[in-house]
């Protein structure tokens, strides 16, 4: 049952026409406001200051992907580089995330480069990250990676690697021969099974095993999850290896699991909160709900409340 849900929620992702008429329902908007700072930069830099008021610094992240042409993805670059302006003018503990299909890795490679050398110019000691997209982009990902931004960077950008796939723990050894920054997610894409693990239990299995490689010889890895019980079990093989809270962060979405988020600062861990904002919201809402269907609970008592003052 679990599986079929995340399937169809992953279905529905990709789904432009339903996102069309998502984006004009007004309870769809407050629903997501719930998960996304709002559509613009303006929402996003007031949510980053209330999060850091509680002493958590954030990884701002302009939704969209797959640009279709060279304006857009000028359009995506230009409008990074004035976040990084305003977290740079606002003294915001904050970095930022990109992907890059968003600066073009669809239209043309050398494209994406220059668009990302140019944010990553402009970030001047503001730490960016490139996001992981689904397995069709991993190899151009980590080879571009590889190549061209780290070579040039070092520790200025960093990278993401999903456990779901088969192929990571291989990543995860490099990542670490080459001394980059990584995130550890659990991943939010549909994949075949032939290339991911379909199960849950592997995919914990996985990330448990990844995320001790990277806590014992990695880079100030940032453990993305909101598993509790991955989350004891870092804590747990930090604490028996003396690795200290100042050698990795964990990381979290805005708006899920703030009562953890703030619990695991309160106990002294670095912790970053994920905050996406910007009109394509609708994607990156149903790989959320996909990640975990619990959420979707949310979504039913909130349309049961509506409905009742309603009466």
């Amino acid at each position: 049952m679990h599986i079929m849900l995340r399937s169809s929620l992953l279905w529905l992702s990709e789904r432009q026409s339903v996102f069309s008429f998502v984006k004009s329902n007004g309870f769809a908007r407050k629903f997501a406001s719930r998960f996304v700072a709002g559509e613009n930069l303006d929402t996003a830099i007031a949510a980053t200051h209330e999060i850091n008021a509680k002493d958590i610094p954030v990884s701002l992240d302009l939704l969209g992907e797959s640009v279709a042409n060279p304006t857009e993805a000028a359009r995506a670059r230009d409008a990074t580089i004035a976040m990084l302006d305003r977290v740079r003018a606002e003294g915001l503990a904050a970095n930022v995330s990109i992907k890059l299909t968003q600066m073009g890795l669809d239209i043309d490679e050398a494209l994406a480069v220059r668009n990302t050398r140019a944010i990553l110019d402009a970030a001047r000691g503001i730490f960016v990250r490139i996001d992981m997209e689904a397995s069709s982009y991993v190899e151009r990902t980590l080879r571009l990676f590889y190549d061209e931004l780290h070579p040039a960077y070092g520790d200025a950008v960093g990278v993401v690697i999903q456990t779901m796939l088969r192929r990571s723990a291989a990543d995860v050894e490099e990542l670490i021969r080459r001394k980059a920054r990584v995130r550890l997610v659990k991943g939010a894409y549909k994949e075949p099974a032939t290339i991911a693990f379909p199960g849950k239990k592997d995919v914990d299995a996985q990330y448990a095993a990844e995320a001790q490689r990277l806590l014992a010889d990695g880079n100030y890895p940032a453990i993305a999850t909101h598993d509790e019980q991955l989350i004891q079990h870092v804590i747990a093989y930090a604490k028996a290896k003396a690795i200290g809270p100042e050698r990795f962060e964990f990381q979290m979405l805005y708006g899920i699991r703030r009562d953890l988020q703030e619990q695991l600062r309160g106990d002294g861990w670095n912790v970053r909160v994920y905050v996406p904002f910007g009109t394509e919201w609708y994607p990156y809402l149903m790989r959320r709900l996909a990640e975990r269907p619990a959420n979707i609970a949310f979504i039913v008592g909130s349309v049961v409340k509506e409905g009742v003052r309603r009466k």
